[in-house]
């Protein structure tokens, strides 16, 4: 035989000199969640996640950093006593994420700092937009209005250091919206990492317990993306970059990878993907249960989503996947 193309696997040293995807700890972007105690908190739906205290928020995220992981995106989990029906918390200059943004920049300068924006921690309602009641009892989230508090709330987050602003909430126009805004307010080198493909999944379900935002009537199908559907998501990275995003993200990951290589099909953009909380609750509680290589598995999961065609990966796995970097 002329042609044996096992002749290209016989070694770790020939797999590793024609491997055609790395997986490293600076392709990572760890999600990190914080709350007002002063106690750091396990979370009860995400085995092996905290609710941190800012000061247990900062240690954690020197950790990841020290190993070589190069940004970390921060959730907040707000009291209800904080919360609205018009999220007017989202905007606190003095609230939990522009104090978590200053000691996380104060303490660690070259970290990338990433911040969410939508009104769902924020939102008594639980819907990442102002919700109106329609006469037919039906919930109906308002567009345009959600865009205002949106504004606010980036700018809150680039003046207190955010490095991005990361919307989620799906709102038709809020990259431009943002854009404008932050340019306005002289924060023109503050980026913007756009959700723009994040479906209405049911992946998502430990991440609202870890929170406690989930939607307290209706559901998120009427902004969020219905699952079938891929052309969607090209029209909505033609629309995102038209409006001035620099990064766009594909969310959730592992179950649509080919989401994931259609846009690196359509775009020069950055691609995310966010390997969210029910994929690495499946990993978790299998690896736990002693069903799978916990090692093996995420590292193959990882690996897959960025042969897909991602650049950087959110994974609540980024500071173990850089300590097994290490230890190889």
């Amino acid at each position: 035989m002329l042609q044996r193309p096992r002749r290209n696997r016989k070694s770790p040293a020939i797999r590793n000199l024609v491997r055609e995807v790395s997986l490293c700890a600076k392709d990572l972007i760890y999600p990190l969640f914080v709350h007002e105690d002063a106690e750091d908190v396990a979370i009860a739906s995400m085995p092996g996640c905290t609710r941190w205290s800012i000061e247990g928020l900062v240690k954690e995220a020197g950790e990841a950093h020290a190993l070589g992981v190069p940004a970390v995106v921060i959730f907040p989990a707000v009291p209800e006593e904080k919360k609205n029906s018009t999220g007017d918390e989202s905007y606190n200059p003095h609230g939990l994420i522009p104090r978590a943004l200053k000691a996380l920049k104060s303490a660690h300068p070259t970290l990338c700092v990433i911040t969410d924006v939508a009104l769902d921690p924020y939102n008594s309602d639980g819907h990442d937009g102002i919700v109106q009641v329609r006469s037919d009892g039906e919930v109906e989230i308002l567009n345009d209005e959600t865009l205002e508090v949106l504004c606010k709330q980036a700018l809150s987050h680039a003046a207190a250091g955010a490095d991005i602003v990361s919307p989620s909430d799906m709102m038709d126009g809020r990259v431009g919206a943002l854009r404008e805004a932050l340019d306005a307010a002289g924060f023109a080198d503050v980026s913007i990492l756009s959700y723009t493909a994040k479906y209405a999944s049911a992946y998502y379900g430990p991440f609202r317990g870890a929170l406690d935002s989930a939607p307290k009537a209706g559901d998120k199908k009427t902004y969020q993306m219905d699952y079938a559907n891929v052309r969607e998501a090209i029209r909505e990275v033609i629309l995102d970059e038209d409006e001035g995003a620099d990064m766009v993200m594909v969310k959730p990951a592992g179950a649509y990878l080919d989401i994931i290589a259609k846009l690196r099909e359509n775009t020069m953009l950055p691609i995310a993907a966010y390997q969210v909380s029910g994929e690495y609750l499946m990993i978790k509680s299998a690896a736990d249960a002693g069903w799978l290589d916990e090692k093996a598995i995420v590292l193959e999961s990882l690996t897959a989503i960025k042969r897909a065609g991602a650049d950087l990966i959110l994974t609540y796995y980024a500071k173990q996947v850089a300590k097994w970097e290490r230890e190889a």
